[in-house]
């Protein structure tokens, strides 16, 4: 006769602040994103157990992604490039709307994003180098 299991115990609900007031941080030992709730000091990491100091109230934060080996990075909003603590990869934090411009790949027509005032930028999907701002029959090639 089988025997019936006693039904495993619901988890503790994690506290939530009033209004939901949850700010985020990367870990400065394995890079994860870590939510804190509002007025935390520091923030241990639940995969590696290293503890992170939580920025000074009132300093924005801002993200983006490496584009050596693809980590999310946050920085303090306002700086003009960021290094990557992994591969040392440095980044240009492109924040403003007029700092950056979008062109179509010569080649396979992705959508490139590339820095205000380049004169080409290369695609990452087919590796082709798009002159910038150059008229239909300009010469373009497939970098090496």
């Amino acid at each position: 006769m089988p025997v019936p299991l006693a039904p495993y115990p619901t988890p503790p609900v994690p506290f939530t602040p009033p209004n939901g007031a949850q700010s985020q941080l990367v870990c400065t030992g394995c890079r994860n994103l870590l939510m804190y709730p509002a007025g935390a000091t520091s923030v241990c990491c639940a995969v590696c157990s290293t503890v992170t100091a939580v920025p000074a109230p009132g300093t924005e934060m801002a993200q983006l992604v490496c584009g050596g080996c693809h980590t999310l990075l946050m920085y303090i909003r306002g700086a003009t490039s960021v290094q990557c603590s992994c591969c040392h990869t440095v980044n240009l934090a492109m924040e403003g709307t007029n700092q950056v411009a979008h062109v179509n790949c010569g080649n396979c027509r992705m959508l490139l994003m590339y820095q205000y005032g380049a004169r080409s930028v290369k695609c990452a999907v087919c590796n082709f180098v798009t002159s910038v701002g150059a008229s239909p029959g300009a010469e373009q090639k497939p970098s090496s």
